[in-house]
């Protein structure tokens, strides 16, 4: 927190008065993080800047209806993920976000502190990274690329059963090292979609 604002309370305060210095602290303080976890969910830099942008004009705009008491992060993030599902209907209106990947994810927004998400997607990345060989490929074809069990067994040319194995012992390991935060952690790291293998 910026050495004006010793706490949300007095930066908020500030905020509802028009200050200047105070939006400047709030942007400083976490526009580099909201941008890489907007980056996150969409996979585009500027869409990711613009959801952002939206957001801090939001709450610049309805600064007189925040409440003295309680987490700017929390409702920074919260905002910023409202904004990306606004703008995902909108873009993908016939596709639906699993509503399982939703739940997990707000609990991560709920119950993590401000540098947590970073630190578990760095742990995610790191873990996919170690998978063997053969499982990380086959993982991969199925989140990043958007294959199902079928696609990626013809791909591969191995059994779709060989494809099952891989996939959970990829979920295993993985489950190890996160916990029940794993699918709205790899809900961040893979945005569900349909990619043609080259």
């Amino acid at each position: 927190m910026h050495l004006t604002f010793k706490n949300d309370i007095s930066l908020i305060k500030a905020l509802k008065k028009g200050n200047p210095e105070a939006y400047s602290c709030l942007v400083d303080a976490y526009h580099n993080k909201l941008c890489i976890y907007a980056f996150g969910l969409t996979n585009d830099n500027s869409l990711a800047e613009d959801i952002v942008q939206n957001v801090y004009m939001n709450v610049w705009r309805k600064r007189l209806r925040l409440k003295d008491e309680f987490s700017v992060k929390n409702y920074l993030y919260k905002s910023v993920y409202n904004e990306f599902i606004d703008q995902y209907r909108k873009r993908k209106s016939v596709m639906s976000l699993e509503k399982e990947y939703i739940d997990a994810l707000h609990t991560i927004i709920e119950k993590e502190d401000e540098n947590s998400l970073d630190k578990l997607i760095t742990l995610v990345n790191k873990e996919i990274e170690n998978l063997p060989p053969k499982c990380k490929q086959t993982f991969m074809l199925s989140k990043k690329e958007g294959l199902t069990n079928i696609e990626i067994a013809e791909y591969l040319n191995i059994s779709i059963k060989s494809v099952e194995a891989h996939i959970t012992k990829a979920f295993s390991i993985l489950r190890k090292a996160v916990g029940n935060k794993m699918n709205g952690i790899l809900f961040l790291l893979f945005t569900p979609q349909r990619k043609a293998v080259q």
